[in-house]
């Protein structure tokens, strides 16, 4: 696994160290001592996959508050997403920034999402299917949201989104002060 740092502390993007012959190739996309050896979550407690028909479609920007924090492994299995995060720790010399990474099936690219950041994505095409390994349960009221058109952040969609569901449009303008860190 090849590990990059973003601009944004603690994020990372993740790339596979592919061993090739003319059966095509092997990787590790997943390594327990590898992610301890950067500092990153080294629990998988589940895994999620999701699938969307329609380019467009919007799904975040997601996280989980205390004691119920999650990291975030994603993968794009199939399609394409322009994957993005915000950092929400107040203590961070990055907090309320943005990035904005293109995951595709083809480019075998993951991002590491840490704890304290918002997560969420735009589909690029048609059938495009997400998987990501998350470091803590979902937990039913420790669940937030940013909206994704949050003038606060000022997000460069690569596109207009098409499809967002009801609760991601219902999110209220950011009020600053949502997360604070274990740092």
């Amino acid at each position: 696994m090849i590990f990059t740092e973003t601009k944004l502390k603690g994020a990372y993007i993740i790339e596979l160290k592919k061993i090739e012959d003319e059966r095509g190739f092997f990787a590790r996309a997943w390594c327990q001592n590898e992610m301890t050896e950067h500092g990153l979550a080294d629990r998988v407690l589940q895994t999620n996959v999701s699938f969307n028909p329609k380019k467009g479609t919007l799904r975040g920007m997601h996280y989980q508050v205390k004691p119920h924090e999650e990291s975030k492994l994603v993968r794009c299995t199939r399609g394409a997403i322009f994957d993005v995060i915000i950092d929400l720790r107040v203590s961070s010399d990055s907090y309320k920034q943005w990035l904005g990474v293109k995951l595709t099936a083809d480019n075998y690219r993951m991002l590491y999402v840490p704890e304290g950041f918002a997560h969420g994505y735009l589909t690029l095409e048609d059938n495009t299917e997400v998987t990501y390994q998350v470091s803590e349960f979902y937990t039913p009221g420790a669940e937030q949201g940013i909206r994704w058109n949050d003038p606060a952040f000022r997000i460069e969609w690569p596109l207009e989104p098409q499809l967002v569901s009801e609760k991601d449009k219902a999110h209220a303008d950011f009020a600053g002060q949502l997360y604070e860190s274990r740092e």
